[in-house]
């Protein structure tokens, strides 16, 4: 093993774990309204519609970042597909915030008649519902990102080779290290026939 793969797998897990965290606070960020009061406005579901496309990009950078490193060290498919999975939830999650945000966005209409009673305060039950099941939905799929990832990292074997090596173990399969390959040793050369020693 080479020693820019040493501790290699617990970053691998920190940054899994790292991004769960990102995830868990966006969707501490994003609330389900009680009442239609509570709904946000324009402004706060536009920060947030930007987080969570933010969060759909990290996670394709991440498995960018993993899928073009050549290293032949490493076994870094078990992260890709966390990475992978989690953004499945990610997905889903910035799809149902855009179903909401565009009902919010039809809630700021301006009135279309005197006292016809356009905007937030005046949302239907219906309209409310359906934007409060909107962002319930965010927030089951943003549980899913963090399910994913934080999965994946707690089944990192993050056992160093070396340890292995010296166990003489071999590489378990949720090791992201490949097994070095064997090393052939160099080619003895015969003995060479002993003088011979005259009389």
């Amino acid at each position: 093993m080479t020693n820019h793969l040493a501790g290699r797998a617990w970053l691998e897990q920190d940054e899994l774990y790292a991004v769960a965290r990102e995830s868990d606070a966006l969707g501490r960020a994003i609330v389900v309204p009680s009442s239609p009061a509570e709904l946000p406005d324009l402004v706060t579901a536009s920060q947030q519609l930007r987080a969570l496309s933010g969060l759909v990009n990290d996670l394709a950078d991440e498995v960018q970042s993993r899928a073009s490193d050549n290293d032949p060290g490493l076994a870094l498919g078990p992260v890709i597909s966390g990475y992978t999975a989690a953004a499945v939830h990610a997905g889903r999650a910035l799809a149902h915030f855009t179903e909401a945000y565009q009902r919010l966005g039809y809630l700021h209409r301006p009135a279309q008649a005197p006292g016809s009673g356009g905007g937030l305060r005046h949302a239907s039950q219906a309209e409310f519902r359906s934007i409060q099941d909107g962002l319930g939905r965010v927030h089951d799929s943003l549980d899913g990102v963090g399910r994913e990832l934080r999965g994946c990292a707690d089944g990192i074997d993050t056992t160093p080779l070396r340890v292995l090596a010296a166990l003489h173990r071999s590489v378990p399969a949720n090791s992201i290290y490949r097994t070095p390959p064997p090393q052939t040793p160099a080619p003895r050369l015969p003995n060479p026939p002993e003088p011979r020693r005259g009389r």
